[in-house]
Parts: structure tokens; C-alpha cells; sequence
């Protein structure tokens, strides 16, 4: 046994180091000198954080780089996008081998191994040498990061394992662990908030970093999950989890001191991560794989808007559903996606700037197309930022651009009041939560409403984070309380649609609505959304690595003693 928890102390440390690594030197300051072994590795402060630090970035990349938004965005019917297993998202045809299912599994498990290691593990060999308050803090961090992982989880997958403590696992040579309950699951995900908001500081000792706010703020998240998960199935529970959403996100509103940012668009450059309004995200770095953003390079149109080969975006686009659902005189709408004659001057700033066209061609030869029609006439704008030259240096290849990727932001807790104040009812009227909906309202240009119904404020929460990847777990939400009007709606959306050029003799301009013909797919242009596909599949691999992972096998509730 002893032999064996040496090689497990060697690999934590291998883990330890690779995560150091890849830190941003804006972010914390990396020791350097070389450890030998977990004994030694944590003797100050400095060295608590440097372990912590690793939470934000590189163990997110496998989830954020293509799950995350195929899965919040396709599935939800907002980003069209039909190629190859990303595409199988679009068009709810997964299955459990879809390598990007395996990606995103495979992703939370490792940001819950990695809070593990300090939840459980740090405390071992700090005990004695670092302030008993350095420690607590550095747990309440990773408890944050391990409860927040698991929402996504739960959200995702619905039934799934919880992992308490990897090292102990590995000692007792437990492989074989069986799904556990929904219940259970919100019930950990709630105990780590929880110990989180009481034990993280109310101020960030640096930038990026969370705070019992960020930890109030995910924990009414849940419970207004929670909420709507239990309103068809125990009316009393649900009614004090819409309550305790509300508390909670009343006390960061009101005590937090964040504030929203004043222009929507520039939440998403590079200049303003980690702003007023931010309450967690991801914090990516520029210069190497892994531990930058790759979203740009996945969704930018073009090597205009790169400047550099990364660039692989240029059919995706927003879907019919999303454009025919906004209002144009919604401010936002240029910050979520580009549409014909919108000018970005911090894109391409060497040429004077970007100019959206349908299609683009070299003014030298007008023969020469430089970028394409897309899909439906737009290209995606949120998370694409430009060149190196247009930021400082922070976008390099490699997929890495140091962009933050928001998970909760106060916006988002403005309306997770909204929707708890309304509660069980299809509409509310109440003064404070108008107070909330129309300062994020008032922000995109819009007139302020004097209630608000169920529909609308689904509308409101999609416009704001569109591109953001929550859509999909507000509808979740609206399935736990009304299964088959969501299974409606999804199977009703008008996602496969696409634009095909007019090629009469007499169409119009070809940067011109009017020069293409709105075609639907031989479908019908919809997608049937079947109930079966409101939990994704746990991937092939981990049901045959793990019998205890299929289907058929029950869940089972979780013994917190």
C-alpha cells in the first residue's frame, strides 16, 4: 500500500506541474523551482495559489473547445452547423460514440480530478507549514470548481457518478463506480456550493479569481434548476428552492458590488476580461494549445478577422430560428453575430477595420472571392476578437486566444431572479424583478416592460447570452416544467433553413437579402426533438470500461456519509 500511494503522490505531482505550467503570467505568478515530490511542493502561500490557479483554464479546454457549444448551442437550435459528428448535434442524431460526447465527459471528469487533488489531497501536505484560512479558501475554490462542473453534468447528462475523492478511488482500486440519482447529484453539487460561499472571500486576491459571490451566484443557479426540476414533482420543495434562488441572488445583486457593463459588446474583448460584470470564466492565455480559446478559431469566418490560418467558421451561422426570433432594434445583435453592412473598427485596425459583406470580394478583381456567403447570410461575432496586431499580441496559433469564456455573469443572475419570482406561474409583474429585466433590457436598446410571461423572459435570457452556450439549459429548464410544450416548440423551430442565390436573370445584388431564395431542407426544415434526447448518452467507452454505466443499469442515491 505504501508503495503504492508513492506512485500515486509522483503522479498527482506530474499532474501538479503540467497544470503550473500552463498558467497564465497574468494571472499568478508560477514558482519555478523543481519539486521532487508532493511533500515538499507546498510550503507558502504562493504555492496554494499556483495549485489553484490551474482550476481555470487548461483542464476546461477538452469541454470548451467543440462540446461546449455544439451541445449548448446546436442542440438548442440557435447556431446552424451540419458537419460530420458536431453536426449530429443540429440534428439530435448522436449517439454514445460521438467523439465530442466522449470530449466533454471526459473534460468535466478531469476538472473534477484536478479540484480533487486539492480538495483532498492539498490539505496533506500543507497541514502545518500554510495558514489554516489559505487552506480552507484554496478548498472552498476547488469546491466551487468541482460543484459547478458537476451542474454541467447533471445538465448534460443527467445521471452520473459522483467522484468524491479520486486519490481514495485509486488506493482501493474502486473502478467500478454506478451512476447516481439526479437528487444526489444536485445535493453535492449544493454541499460544494454551499461550503464555497461560506469559505471564499468576498474580494478576489487577483483578477479571474471567484468569490463567495461567484459561489452564491452558481448556487441559485441550481436551486432555481432545482426548482424547476421538482415543480411537477413535489410543489412544496420547489417552491422553497425558488425562494432560496431568489435570496441568494438578491444578495449578490445588491451586495456583490459587480455592476453590468455598460455597452453589451464589450463584455466579449479581450481588453475587458475578468470586467464589473463577471462572476466566473474560464481565463484562457495566448502562445500554445490547450491553454488558450480555441472559440475564435473554430468560429471566425475568415483569415481577414485571424490573421493567421485559424479560421474555420465561415459556413456557420446563426439559424433562421434565432434571426427570425430577434428584434432589429436590439443592440446586442452585432456583438453575437455579423450581418450584411456591420463595421467592426477593432477587427483588421491595419486596414482601417472590417466591413461584413454577404460575400466579399478583392476590389483589385472582382473575380476573386474572399469570403463566402454562409449558411444564412451572418457569421458568428461573439468570441471573435481579430488579429495579434488588433490585441496586443494575445492571439497566436494554436488555437489559443487569451479571451475569457463566461460560465455566470450578473446578467444572469438578474434574470435567475426574474424567473424565480415568477416561480410556478406563466407571468409576474413583480416591481423588483421589472427593477432587473429592464436594466438588461435598457442595455439593448429596448423599450421596459411592465410584466413578463414565461415566453418572454426565455426570449430575453436567449438574446442576452446568445452564443454563450446556456440556451440549451434553459430550455432544460422549461422541460422539467412543461415537457411537452418545450418538445413542441424544439420540434416546431425553423433551424434547417438555409439562403441559396438567386439565380434568375433578374436577382438582386448578391450582398443583398433580396439576391437569395430562404430554401428548407427536404425535411421540412425542422428537427423532430424526440424526449429521449433531453439527456445525452455517457460514451461508448466508459459503459464498456464500466458495466455499472449503461442504460439499463438503475442509478443509485449517494452515501454522503
Amino acid at each position: 500500500m505504501e508503495t503504492h500511494f508513492k506512485h500515486i503522490r509522483y503522479f498527482l505531482l506530474i499532474a501538479l506541474i503540467t497544470m503550473v505550467s500552463a498558467c497564465g503570467e497574468d494571472f499568478v505568478t508560477v514558482p519555478i523551482e523543481d519539486r521532487p515530490s508532493l511533500d515538499n511542493y507546498y510550503n507558502t502561500e504562493a504555492d496554494v495559489k499556483a495549485a489553484t490557479a490551474t482550476l481555470y483554464g487548461f483542464p476546461w479546454f477538452d469541454f470548451n473547445d467543440k462540446f461546449f457549444w455544439a451541445a449548448g448551442e446546436e442542440l438548442a437550435g440557435n447556431l446552424y452547423h451540419t458537419w460530420d459528428q458536431e453536426g449530429q448535434f443540429f440534428y439530435f442524431s448522436y449517439n454514445e460514440g460521438n467523439a465530442h460526447i466522449s470530449n466533454g465527459w471526459n473534460g468535466l471528469y478531469r476538472v473534477v480530478s484536478y479540484a480533487n487533488a486539492i480538495i483532498n489531497d492539498m490539505p496533506v501536505f500543507a497541514e502545518g507549514k500554510i495558514d489554516d484560512r489559505v487552506i480552507t479558501e484554496a478548498i472552498a475554490e476547488a469546491r466551487f470548481i468541482r460543484g459547478t462542473a458537476y451542474y454541467f453534468l447533471s445538465e448534460f447528462w443527467g445521471e452520473v457518478p459522483i467522484v468524491e475523492n479520486s486519490t481514495q478511488l485509486v488506493v482501493n482500486n474502486d473502478i467500478f463506480l454506478p451512476k447516481n440519482t439526479r437528487e444526489s447529484v444536485y445535493e453535492f453539487i449544493k454541499r460544494d456550493l454551499a461550503f464555497a460561499a461560506d469559505n471564499l472571500p468576498a474580494t478576489a486576491s487577483e483578477d479571474g479569481r471567484v468569490t463567495k459571490w461567484s459561489a452564491k451566484g452558481m448556487l441559485a443557479k441550481t436551486y432555481l434548476t432545482m426548482a424547476q426540476y421538482y415543480l411537477n414533482r413535489d410543489a412544496s420543495s420547489s417552491t422553497g428552492y425558488f425562494n432560496q434562488a431568489k435570496e441568494l441572488a438578491t444578495d449578490v445583486i445588491q451586495n456583490s458590488g459587480l455592476e453590468l457593463m455598460e455597452n453589451y459588446a464589450d463584455l466579449f474583448k479581450i481588453e475587458h476580461n475578468n470586467s464589473p460584470e463577471s462572476l466566473f470564466a474560464m481565463q484562457w492565455m495566448s502562445g500554445a494549445y490547450a491553454i488558450g480559446n480555441s472559440r475564435q478559431a473554430n468560429w471566425a469566418r475568415s483569415t481577414i478577422i485571424t490573421g493567421n490560418t485559424e479560421a474555420w467558421g465561415g459556413y456557420k451561422s446563426m439559424t433562421v430560428d434565432f434571426l427570425e426570433a430577434t428584434n432589429p432594434a436590439d443592440k446586442r445583435l452585432p456583438a453575437i453575430y455579423m450581418s450584411n453592412g456591420d463595421f467592426y473598427p477593432e477587427i483588421n485596425q491595419a486596414n482601417g477595420g472590417y466591413l461584413y459583406r454577404i460575400v466579399n470580394r478583392d476590389p483589385t478583381d472582382e473575380n476573386v472571392v474572399l469570403e463566402s456567403a454562409s449558411a444564412t447570410l451572418n457569421n458568428l461575432k461573439k468570441y471573435v476578437v481579430g488579429s495579434a496586431e488588433d490585441n496586443e499580441g494575445k492571439v497566436t496559433t494554436g488555437q489559443a486566444v487569451a479571451i475569457n469564456q463566461y460560465i455566470l455573469r450578473l446578467a444572469d443572475v438578474y434574470l435567475i431572479y426574474v424567473e424565480a419570482a415568477m416561480g410556478a406561474d406563466n407571468s409576474t409583474n413583480d416591481a423588483t424583478a421589472l427593477q432587473y429585466l429592464n436594466a438588461i433590457r435598457s442595455r439593448a436598446g429596448l423599450p421596459a416592460k411592465t410584466s413578463v410571461s414565461w415566453d418572454e423572459l426565455l426570449w430575453e435570457r436567449r438574446m442576452e447570452f446568445g452564443l454563450e452556450c446556456m440556451y440549451w439549459f434553459d430550455l432544460k429548464r422549461f422541460y422539467y416544467r412543461s415537457p411537452n410544450e418545450m418538445t413542441q416548440m424544439l420540434s416546431n423551430q425553423r433551424r434547417d433553413f438555409t439562403y441559396q442565390r438567386d439565380q434568375s436573370n433578374t436577382a438582386a445584388d448578391e450582398n443583398s437579402l433580396e439576391g437569395y431564395i430562404l430554401t428548407e431542407s427536404s425535411a421540412g426544415g425542422t428537427v423532430p426533438f424526440r424526449p429521449e434526447n433531453i439527456n445525452l448518452p455517457i460514451p461508448s467507452a466508459e459503459q464498456l470500461a464500466n458495466p455499472l454505466l449503461v442504460p439499463e443499469e438503475p442509478a443509485v442515491d449517494y452515501d454522503f456519509n
